[in-house]
């Protein structure tokens, strides 16, 4: 079969949602289906939604021949064991093992911003070699690729790019360390730095929005698009972190591009102007070095599942 036209099952396991579907060679996203994630999300409570997904995906395309799936916390590969994550209840969650048995195909599992990364490589309008994308949601996750290969370190744990310290007297983390990127870059951190305009300005525009259900980082987002000075302020404070960190990352390798994906990325110039203009002010010897790109990541919600699908593609390959 022409490699453009071989098939995976691409999943992606989210916080709220799980999306799968039959992703091409050539990363076209062919067909999809969603569930709701079970809460409390434990591996127990989730595997017979994938199991049934798949089969149903399965059953509309019968050319599919190999299963890939993304999920947030430490995956350990190629295991493909989910070791614990800070913001859901996974715990040694067993997945690859689990759907290889169940399905009989072959089946790669990793981090969800690893086999996000893979994506927007690939499908990138000139493709990057050295590169890191952070997906900024409710946590931050991060994927680094070098010389064109993901790099996941000697444990196959790597990389938790939210979880680099800027501020040890920072905010407490989910993790539950300290001054994380995560606590100063994320969805999360802008809720909590909304609920505390909020409360210093109960008649503010945050506060008023945010009503009786209180204030998230949406609410700072709607906000901010509404022209709210202190809406906008606080993007201007979360953009200058994340340039912080991009700025050490940028620092400590050589990189073509960084891309900036997940639901806060669609605020677009909000968020990636304070962040820009942060990476310029600290890059390393930026005269020799320049300033590396910041920009926004192409392929939307669809990278965490085109990514795993091309991910199980690959380890299809890689095992002859």
């Amino acid at each position: 079969m022409n490699s453009d036209a071989r098939r995976a099952v691409g999943i992606d396991v989210g916080g709220t949602k799980i999306a799968a579907g039959v992703v091409d060679g050539r990363g076209r996203l062919l067909s999809e289906l969603v569930e709701p994630t079970p809460v409390p999300s434990f591996g127990e409570s989730v595997t017979p939604i994938l199991l049934d997904l798949v089969a149903r995906l399965r059953k509309e395309d019968p050319d599919v021949e190999a299963v890939g799936l993304g999920a947030a916390g430490m995956v350990r590969w190629p295991e493909g064991r989910v070791v614990w994550a800070p913001n859901n209840a996974y715990r040694d969650w067993p997945v690859r093992a689990e759907l290889a048995a169940a399905t009989g195909l072959p089946v790669a599992v990793d981090n969800d911003a690893n086999v996000a990364t893979l994506a927007e490589s690939r499908l990138a309008e000139r493709p990057y070699r050295d590169m890191v994308l952070l997906t900024l949601g409710t946590g931050i996750g991060g994927g680094i690729l070098l010389g064109g290969e993901l790099y996941r370190g000697p444990t196959g744990m790597g990389t938790e790019l939210g979880h680099i310290v800027v501020d040890p007297d920072g905010p407490v983390c989910a993790c539950g360390g300290h001054g994380c990127l995560e606590a100063y870059a994320s969805g999360s951190a802008l809720g909590r730095m909304g609920r505390e305009a909020a409360a210093a300005d109960p008649d503010g525009l945050i506060a008023r929005l945010g009503g009786p259900g209180g204030v998230t980082g949406p609410t700072v987002t709607a906000a901010a698009m509404r022209g709210d000075a202190v809406a906008r302020g606080l993007f201007d404070r979360l953009g200058r972190w994340l340039g912080v960190g991009i700025a050490s990352l940028a620092t400590i390798f050589e990189l073509e591009a960084v891309l900036i994906g997940g639901g806060l990325s669609e605020t677009g110039e909000l968020l990636l102007a304070p962040t820009r203009s942060a990476v310029a002010e600290f890059a390393y010897a930026r005269e020799a070095r320049g300033v590396v790109p910041v920009l926004a990541a192409s392929c939307g919600s669809d990278a965490g599942m085109i990514g795993a699908a091309l991910l199980a593609l690959d380890a299809r390959d890689s095992m002859g």
